[in-house]
């Protein structure tokens, strides 16, 4: 009987203790809202006419900065070349001799076959010869 009493008394008393209305009865704002941080924020932002972030044109522009972007540049150009010849290979008809024999038949010229060989060629000499730089 005593064991159920000090239950039923143990119970109210935590009931009381964690109940909501007593936690929102004493809870003060310790602070300003985040509201009213952003909305100040982009006041002062709106009153000083600046721009949000930095542009780009304020960056006065070096050699390795334009190597870096051109680093990333032909690193992105060399995976969707190989994803796409990969993809390519896998999906059309026919085997590799057969589209070597229809560029064959094209009559293209020197020129253009060397212009487009360069094209192929430089991006993977220059993406590897950069990296090596970095090494």
């Amino acid at each position: 009987m005593a064991a159920l009493l000090l239950r039923h008394v143990g119970r109210h008393c935590l009931r009381t203790h964690f109940s909501p209305q007593l936690c929102i009865r004493n809870a003060v704002p310790l602070g300003t809202t985040a509201k009213e941080e952003m909305e100040r924020f982009w006041n002062k932002n709106i009153g000083s006419n600046r721009p949000v972030s930095p542009h780009i044109t304020i960056y006065s522009w070096s050699l390795p900065m334009a190597m870096s972007i051109c680093h990333r540049g032909t690193g992105i150009a060399l995976s969707a070349g190989v994803s796409l010849f990969g993809m390519s290979a896998l999906l059309l008809p026919g085997n590799f001799e057969s589209y070597l024999e229809l560029v064959k038949s094209l009559c293209l010229g020197p020129a253009l076959i060397h212009t487009a060989k360069f094209a192929l060629v430089f991006p993977l000499m220059y993406h590897t010869w950069n990296g090596i730089r970095h090494l």
